[in-house]
This record gives C-alpha cells, structure tokens and sequence, in this order.
C-alpha cells in the first residue's frame, strides 16, 4: 500500500516511526515530501543551538539522511508538495514530480506569524522558526550588531532571546500585551518572571505595538505605536505561528484555522489524514509536542488496523525558560463560579504557585520557580485524581505530603522529557537494552537533552529501572 506523508517536521516524521514501529510486516511502502533540505530535527532545541548549549546541528538531529534510506523510505528532501488531486490520489511537487498514493497523511505544520509592520523586510530582520532561520540568525549576530530587539514574549521569544545574549548582544524583549508568556502563565506569574529576566539583563517592554523597524537600508530601531522607540541593530520576529492549511484547502477538504480532522485524525476524505500543528480536531489546535505523539500515536494505531480514537489532549508541560522553572497545566484562570484557587507568591525569591480546583480534582495549576510539586500535580491533573482537603499539602511538605507518584504507578506513556518526546517506556527500554546510567541513557534516547528540567526525573527513574531485572512498565 502506498502512503505519502507531506511534511517531514517533528510530528509528520514521528507519524512514520510510530507506524514502522507497528507495521511489522511492511504492508506500506512510504514516500515523504519535505519543504527543508535535511532529515528531520528536533525544532524545539533550536534556541539552545542557538544559545550554544548545543554546538553542532547533528546534536539536534532526530532522523538524519541515513535513517530513510535504512527504513527504505524514499524522502523527497528540500522538495514542497505544490498539490493533491484527489480524483486521481497524485501529490505533487513544485518540481513537478508525481507520486500516487493509497494513503495520505498531511503533516504540514504552521508557519510564523509575520505582523504588518513597516520595514520588517529589510537586512538585519528575522523570523525564528527553521534551521535555516537559526544558521542565519547566528550568522547575522556574530557580524557586528552591539543590541538585538525579540519582538514577542512567548515562550519562543524569550528562547529566541536566550539565544541572543549568547553573542554578547544587549537584548530587549517587546510584547504587544500586558504579561509574558501568557499562553502558560497568568500576569502575577509574567510579572515575577518578567523581574527574573531583567535579573539576567535582558530588558522587558509591554504593552507595545510595533509600527515600524526603522533604518533606511539595515535596522537601527523601533518604533511603536504610543510614539516611543528603541535603538537596536537586530530584530527577530516571534509573534506566534499560523498553521499551513492550504494545500488541504486546495483540494477541498474542510479547513477553519487549521485542517478538520475526526478522532482517527481523518479529513472529509476517507483515504486523507492531517496531523500535528496543522490540524483542528473537535475545535482545538495543539503547538506542544506531547499532543502531536498522541496524535501520531493514534494515527499509526489506526492505519495499523487497531482500534484508536483521539479524544483530544490535556495540556501539561514543563521547562525551563532562561535558567527559570515553569510547570503549567490545563487552565491559568478560573472559568466558573465554583472553581477553588489556591495561590502562593514570593516575588523576591521568584516562585509562584497556583492551583486551580474544581469539585475536588486539579483543572489548572501554574509553578515558577519551584516546581519540585510538579511530578504529583501533573499525575493528579491527568487522571483526575481527588486532592488532599487541606490543599496547602498541594504545594509545600507541611507534615505528610501527600503520596508521591511512584515509578510503578506512572504509566509507560507517559511522557517525561517534552523537549525529545521521551517517555517512561522509552526510558526503561533503553535500561533494558543495557545502558545502566542516567548519562548513557540520556546521550541514547536524548532525553534530559533539552532544557534540562526533566533530568533529575530521568535519572531516577534509570536508577530504578536498573534496580529490577529486566525493568517493566
């Protein structure tokens, strides 16, 4: 059977192992379209490339050249699937090739949001999405510019800006609302990470609308739209993405902001699924990773002729913003009268907890700071779990903490590095294999790898694998 793949990011290459992980038999022959010229790499440790905590770009590569040709995949590198034809089940590419498919499954991510912004073309401007964008970021800063401008705070903004500072440039975030990253957390816990990042001498403008990127051949500044400006001589673009949904569009499958799929990840076509960034299931779209293995997960089961439904994702993550702790999960503000909010802030010492409870079982919670709590908040949070009655054992040891999650419990999904994707299993699996410590685990499944919250967790959980013989799940 054949099945084309358009897209090979981190969730349309991820599709194709969790498939070949369960396709055994070799039942389908695959074909995968790729818009840059390498194999696929882990987008989200772009900013430590950049930050220089890794130094090469094999050390954010997931899936290199070889690996296609071993999986006798044939991959279409650097090549931009330009069509489908549905009649005729033919995708095609820019360059005019045609490939016939059984099976399609488009993977086509999302793409930066570019603002309307005057000058924002000109030299010395960038948007951070590709590796291509990294290499030409790095390029540019290493060049001559003395202070650089991240417009965007967002997570991957101040990653960007991380980056930044790496060159040794003064760097200004700029961002159109009144708190930071506020996709995560809520303004009390923007306002203590805002005062964290100007700790690390990186300077925090909000409520600012950019109008203009000024300078008449190369950047020299801002301007916004109350009349105030910044001086600055590099400017990166990080005002979210927008997803790519129009080569779906053009063959007629239903699109709203992204593409409609059901719960087998399935479009109005029968024989056409949608995955990662790109897709809308039940209203909602996902730009975390652990949402996309569950959706890719999901997809491999069906096209593997199981029974598989995806019913939606509930969002928890943690990492590691600028050398700063966050765990954030479900919602950051209460959304009906009876919901409970438990909160705990130490601006000086930079920590903020907050919990948010609803008939008794965690909805949302927010840490900063101090996310030693994380590991049972998040277990209670995704299986609705009953909280203790006195809620402050939620967040401090007051007496007997409640019972932590122990390794037993957790189950082989879940998923313990969100940088890398990495789960209990894949972790225990690697133990078993014979990698005994935390170091040769972590260099095997890139775990830990990323910003480095997880790997405290990492290493114990190798550490208790390694106590049993062979480790389960």
């Amino acid at each position: 059977m054949k099945l084309v793949v358009i897209g090979n990011g981190m969730a349309g290459a991820r599709f194709v192992e969790d498939l070949l992980a369960r396709d055994h038999q070799k039942h389908f022959s695959i074909t995968m379209f790729g818009d840059e010229p390498g194999g696929n790499y882990n987008r989200i440790l772009l900013s430590s490339l950049l930050a220089g905590t890794y130094k090469n770009e094999s050390d954010i590569a997931l899936n290199p050249l070889d690996w296609y040709r071993e999986n006798n995949i044939s991959l279409h590198a650097g090549v931009r699937a330009a069509g489908i034809d549905r009649h005729a089940k033919i995708v095609y590419g820019e360059d005019g090739r045609a490939e016939a498919y059984d099976k399609l499954v488009i993977a086509t991510g999302s793409r930066p949001f570019i603002p309307n912004i005057e000058g924002i073309h000109k030299p010395g401007v960038f948007s951070f999405r590709t590796l291509e964008d990294c290499r030409k970021i790095a390029e540019y800063a290493r060049n001559g510019p003395q202070s650089a401008a991240v417009i965007g705070g967002g997570l991957l903004g101040l990653e960007a800006a991380r980056g930044l500072q790496n060159f040794g440039l003064n760097v200004s975030v700029v961002h159109l609302g009144p708190a930071l990253m506020q996709q995560q957390i809520d303004s009390p816990a923007g306002a203590i990470l805002n005062k964290s990042l100007e700790k690390l001498k990186v300077k925090v403008l909000l409520n600012k609308s950019t109008t203009a990127i000024l300078g008449p051949d190369r950047v020299l500044g801002l301007r916004f739209a109350d009349g105030g400006t910044l001086e600055c001589d590099m400017v990166v673009i990080s005002t979210g993405i927008r997803a790519n949904w129009e080569i779906a569009a053009g063959c007629g499958l239903a699109v709203e902001r992204g593409i409609i799929v059901d719960d087998q990840m399935r479009t109005g076509d029968q024989d056409i699924y949608a995955v990662g960034e790109c897709a809308q299931h039940r209203g909602r779209m996902y730009g975390l990773v652990g949402p996309l293995w569950e959706q890719t997960k999901v997809l491999a089961d069906h096209l593997s002729g199981k029974e598989a439904a995806y019913e939606g994702s509930k969002l928890a993550t943690k990492l590691k913003v600028m050398g700063v702790e966050v765990a954030s999960m479900g919602i950051i503000e209460p959304e009906e009268e009876e919901d409970e909010v438990v909160q705990f802030s130490e601006a000086k010492r930079g920590t903020y907890k907050k919990l948010i409870i609803r008939d008794g079982r965690l909805v949302g919670a927010i840490l900063l700071g101090d996310i030693s709590k994380a590991a049972y908040l998040m277990q209670a949070f995704d299986r609705g779990a009953p909280l203790p009655e006195e809620r402050l054992r939620l967040l401090f040891d007051l007496g007997d903490p409640p019972k932590p999650v122990t390794f037993t419990e957790m189950s082989g999904d879940t998923q313990i590095c969100n940088c890398n994707g990495v789960s209990k299993g894949q972790l225990i699996a690697c133990v078993n294999s014979g990698n005994r410590t935390p170091k040769s685990v972590m260099a095997a499944t890139r775990a830990g790898m990323g910003c480095g919250s997880c790997r405290v967790m990492v290493a114990e959980i190798v550490e208790w694998a390694s106590s049993t013989e062979p480790a389960v799940c």
